[in-house]
């Protein structure tokens, strides 16, 4: 199958472009960043999903499926630039999706979509509202993306249409928000509250990813692995301290003294969990994790190691 990968140049969307070349597929990929070193056989265009030089990617080569992940947080780019990345590429994908036969296109969001609240379900399920754009507003933008590939199941009725919305992603690459809040020796916590945070290994995240498009899959599935463990348990599985503070210590604290940076709206998913409801996905798709939370937890220990 001739495969087009939009964000080939992330540490994801590398690792599934990987296994689908060992699979046997046909890769091709769009991204402004460069990917130096790409296996022989994977196709690469150095250029912008929302320009005229990517529709001419989809005219050319025909890809017969796609796999979205050019997406970016708020710990890539600043808001303006996010909305145009996250809304204005993946309306760009699937209107190309649309308008040049594309069978089936697979949109990789995000599970923080549900947003963290007091008063948030334990579980959430595919059918839940998108509370973050209430409780984090800077993920407004990546809530609208996935909405808007939403609408493509009843726009396109010829496109087989995938939104995965993946947990956290946590192994030796460092890849993703909560590996990134874990990089320092001492990890801030909101006194009195230690929410379950749910994360998978980048192994199972590719798998996942490549299964979605094997099985050819339609709809909207959340997509987890292990079991969710307490922000507590993940911060001393990876060797680092945790450090409880007052709300009010908290939010002056951030981006000071070796702390993570983070936006205001963050606090809400450092105290309430964002857990979701697998099920629907490994029914469809038959998906197995393979690596467990220890497990995970461990390759970012020994991959990250606490310097001193």
């Amino acid at each position: 199958m001739r495969v087009l990968i939009p964000g080939i140049g992330g540490v994801l969307g590398q690792r599934v472009a990987r296994r689908l070349l060992e699979q046997g597929h046909e890769v091709i990929g769009i991204d402004r960043r460069p990917w130096l070193d790409a296996p022989p056989g994977i196709e690469l265009y150095n250029v912008d999903i929302r320009k005229r030089a990517a529709e001419d990617v989809f005219r050319k080569r025909r890809p017969q499926a796609v796999i979205h992940m050019a997406t970016v947080t708020h710990l890539v780019e600043k808001t303006a630039e996010r909305y145009r990345i996250n809304l204005g590429g993946t309306r760009a994908v699937f209107e190309h999706c649309r308008d040049w036969g594309v069978e089936h296109a697979i949109f990789v969001g995000r599970h923080t979509y549900y947003g963290a609240a007091a008063d948030s379900p334990l579980y959430h399920k595919e059918e839940d509202p998108p509370m973050a754009v209430t409780t984090f507003p800077e993920l407004a933008d990546l809530v609208a993306a996935d909405l808007y590939a939403c609408t493509a199941l009843w726009r396109v009725p010829n496109l087989v249409t995938t939104v995965l919305r993946m947990v956290y992603t946590l192994g030796p690459t460092g890849h993703g928000t909560l590996a990134t809040f874990l990089r320092g020796r001492h990890v801030p916590m909101v006194l009195g509250f230690d929410p379950l945070f749910h994360f998978m290994h980048e192994d199972d995240v590719t798998t996942a990813i490549c299964l979605a498009l094997e099985k050819r899959v339609q709809g909207v599935y959340n997509v987890a692995g292990p079991q969710p463990v307490p922000l507590s348990v993940v911060v001393r599985g990876t060797a680092r301290s945790p450090i409880p503070l007052p709300e009010i210590a908290f939010r002056a604290a951030l981006g000071r003294f070796g702390l993570p940076r983070l936006p205001p709206g963050a606090l809400a998913h450092i105290k309430y969990p964002v857990v979701v409801d697998s099920e629907a996905f490994r029914a469809a798709t038959g998906f197995v994790h393979q690596v467990d939370e220890v497990r995970a937890m461990e390759e970012y220990r020994n991959a990250f190691p606490v310097r001193g």
